[in-house]
């Protein structure tokens, strides 16, 4: 459960700061808030690691299977929308 909480809590800091930028600065990005994100998405992915490792999923299955799924949509024309079982 922790590493999932902790993925969750990881992913609602970047969004935060994404969401300064566009409220304060209109989407502009400066180098400073690239390097506090970069810090920022390193803490998700470390969590979404250590989150596989407990699950026993291989990140780059993840990955894989991310990439595929996608490339899949896009050549169906339904990248869009909702739902899983697109």
């Amino acid at each position: 459960m922790y590493p999932t909480l902790g993925l969750v809590n990881e992913a609602g800091e970047v969004a935060g700061k994404v969401k300064k930028i566009f409220r304060d600065r209109q989407g502009v990005i400066t180098d400073a808030d690239r390097q506090a994100l970069t810090l920022e998405l390193g803490d998700v992915l470390w969590y979404l690691s250590e989150l596989c490792t407990r699950l026993e999923i291989r990140l780059e299955d993840v990955a894989e299977h991310n990439i595929a799924k996608l490339a899949d949509r896009a050549s169906r024309g339904v990248l869009g929308g909702d739902g899983d079982l697109r």
